[in-house]
Formats: structure tokens, C-alpha cells, sequence
């Protein structure tokens, strides 16, 4: 069983988006099996296979996500993101601004999937080890 100060001390780590493998390392090691963040307030729901659930409460003032998403536009924010130009805060601002509400990670099958307000697959992408 994995507690949200568990979580947040692995969270703690992450800078930019170039530390998201070693964070989802981590994860594995606390016994997460996927999570579901959401852009509008930052706040993520994780769950173990045995189906305890830790909500990670909101993180910043409430974003206004666009009606339309703009998959290139976010795909352009992810991977500056990714290649550490921005922090949390901002990659969440920029999804926001693309219509992008969140994001599911699967850490069995090593994904990470972003929706639109409407739940439209937007992109999956494999998660580096």
C-alpha cells in the first residue's frame, strides 16, 4: 500500500519533463499501477491493482481548458516539455490552452495517454524505461 506522502516525495523529484521515466520508476516500486491527472486544477488520482485509490489534491488555481484541442500545438508544448524547457506548471498551462483536460498513465503497459474535454484519445505515447 503506497500513501500520497509516499507519492509526493517521489513527485518531489521531478523538475521537467526529462525526469518522468525515473519518476514512473519510482511509481512501480510504490506498487502504482496507473494514475489520472487532470490539467484543470492539477490534481491526480492513482490506484494499486487491489484497487486502493490516493488522490493527490489540486496543485494551482483552477485553468480554463479550451473547448477545441489543438493536437499539434500539443504536441509541440509536450515535447519542449519533455526535453526539459518547462516545468509542471507551465506543461499544464500549455495543455490547457491546447484543449487537452489530461492524461492516463498505464504503468503496465508503460503509457501515457492525453484527452480532450470530450474524452477524445488525443495522443499515446510509450514511456521510456
Amino acid at each position: 500500500m503506497f500513501t500520497l506522502e509516499q507519492i509526493k516525495a517521489a513527485h518531489a523529484k521531478v523538475k521537467t519533463g526529462a525526469d518522468f521515466p525515473k519518476y514512473i520508476q519510482n511509481l512501480i516500486k510504490l506498487g502504482v499501477e496507473h494514475y489520472n491527472a487532470f490539467v484543470i486544477t492539477g490534481y491526480t488520482d492513482y490506484y494499486a491493482a487491489d484497487g486502493q485509490k490516493v488522490t493527490n489534491p489540486s496543485k494551482y488555481e483552477e485553468l480554463s481548458i479550451a473547448d477545441q484541442s489543438d493536437a499539434e500545438q500539443f504536441k509541440s508544448d509536450l515535447k519542449a516539455h519533455q526535453n526539459g524547457k518547462t516545468d509542471y506548471l507551465i506543461f499544464c498551462k500549455d495543455c490547457a490552452k491546447s484543449g487537452i483536460e489530461g492524461w492516463t498513465v498505464s504503468l503496465s503497459k508503460m503509457t501515457c495517454t492525453y484527452f480532450d474535454k470530450s474524452g477524445n484519445e488525443i495522443l499515446t505515447e510509450q514511456i521510456p524505461s
